[in-house]
């Protein structure tokens, strides 16, 4: 039986005044007019009911930075496209909830959303939020494009999934590949690393992948263990990977906990030549300056960073337009890790229906598995898992982080790509701990 959460918040409107088109042609044209007067762009007038696209998003709780940032862009998003007329001669509506990063309440919010508002659409995000939705997502034979949900869909194998980030087909190992590609060029060569992360589904995705890497890589591990995920004391976890002298130190860990690690190594004067690697939360501006200059030499995975060699068409526009409205709006000024990736999965979308001219989840499936997109994260193309054919993990190290203004990350070089080569624009800075 699926419950429905205990906190429900009301399903908002990417652009409110669409809800006109439901009403008299009277009160829409009032409230068009009135739309107009009050803001600097206005829309069409729709005469057909809006297409719904539906998901839930962390607003509350752990995952909030992230969550209201990528809201700020979906929203970013369908003005612009029902600025130019909308998918199919309607305008799109998002509907959404507020999951309080907490799984439990999930299965209620996609059952509300199927049920009752009937949307035609479905997106998700984080990975241990969206899994605990798929099994009635794949009972109804919904597509869903998914944004940052680690390697969920090796366990279902469903065919209308699809992930708008840039994780590859082998994302439980790529996600620290390039922490162990960068480790072998440091000398003296190390030969030990711990593993340490939550026991949450991303982490452990992560570990299994960090520990197939070990021996690839040939490195022996001298400490492996996974944390409760409310630990909210970090010292006894570091100071026990730090008895066994370990030369790396990779961790899987979500927002809290990444912070909290950082300030215990930090403080402890954690000896490791390499540190970091699986951490959400340090692509956040919120962390980003908790941390300050804790974060110098920390490296870690991304998706995007705003350099030279990823200036993809349309990215520098979108992040200028995000900016100007992001302190407004209260979220993650810098918007460089998710709000990309989470366009970009409402451009394929939009592609795909657009190119298909229907809202058949089979259809839309069929298309986006046999096509490539055009998008501001670059051009993207599936795997039969629905994720990219092509992994583009990042590992990023700062470097040189001065205070905790954010200025210094637009235009100071802070986050230094060391991986992969193509995209590479510093050399790495080690050890850890001085």
């Amino acid at each position: 039986m699926i419950h429905a959460p205990r906190r429900l918040a009301a399903p908002r409107l990417a652009a409110s005044r669409l809800a006109a088109s439901r009403l008299g042609v009277h009160r829409r044209r009032l409230l068009q007019g009135l739309a107009a007067a009050a803001l600097p762009w206005s829309f069409p007038a729709f005469a057909a009911d809006p297409i719904k696209i539906g998901f839930s998003v962390s607003l509350t709780g752990g995952l909030a930075s992230s969550g209201k940032a990528h809201l700020l862009t979906k929203q970013i998003f369908v003005e612009e496209l029902n600025a130019k007329g909308g998918l199919l001669g309607r305008p799109v509506q998002l509907v959404y909830y507020d999951d309080q990063t907490n799984a439990a309440t999930v299965p209620g919010i996609y059952a509300k959303l199927l049920d009752v508002d009937k949307v035609d659409l479905l997106m998700g995000a984080a990975t241990n939020l969206i899994v605990a939705a798929m099994p009635q997502i794949i009972e109804r034979k919904k597509l869903v494009m998914v944004l940052l949900a680690l390697a969920i869909n090796d366990s279902f194998n469903y065919p209308r999934y699809f992930h708008s980030a840039s994780f590859g087909p082998d994302a439980k190992s790529d996600v620290s590949k390039g922490f162990f590609e960068v480790a072998k060029t440091i000398a003296p060569a190390p030969k030990t690393i711990a593993l340490v992360g939550a026991d949450a589904e991303f982490s452990q995705n992560a570990l299994t992948g960090a520990r197939a890497n070990a021996k690839k890589y040939g490195f022996n591990v001298v400490y492996d263990r996974v944390y409760p995920p409310a630990t909210v004391d970090f010292a006894p976890i570091v100071r026990a990977v730090q008895a066994t002298s370990p030369d790396l130190v990779f961790v899987a860990s979500y927002p809290v906990d990444s912070v909290g690690m950082v300030r215990a190594a930090t403080e402890l004067g954690l000896k490791a030549q390499l540190f970091g690697g699986g951490m959400v939360g340090m692509q956040y501006a919120v962390f980003m300056q908790q941390l300050s200059e804790k974060l110098n030499r920390v490296v870690n995975y991304h998706l995007y960073i705003p350099n030279e060699k990823m200036k993809f068409p349309g990215i520098d526009e979108f992040l200028q337009k995000y900016q100007a409205r992001a302190k407004d709006a209260g979220v993650d000024p810098l918007g460089f890790y998710q709000p990309p990736f989470a366009y970009a999965a409402l451009q394929v979308l939009a592609q795909a229906v657009t190119a298909t001219g229907s809202l058949d989840d089979d259809k839309l499936a069929q298309y986006i598995h046999a096509s490539e997109f055009k998008t501001i994260v670059g051009d993207i193309r599936f795997d039969a898992k629905g994720e990219w054919a092509k992994s583009r993990f990042l590992l990023v190290q700062f470097q040189g982080v001065q205070g905790n203004g954010l200025d210094q990350y637009l235009t100071g070089h802070k986050q230094v790509v060391v991986y992969p080569p193509e995209y590479k624009d510093g050399d790495l800075e080690q050890p850890f701990a001085k």
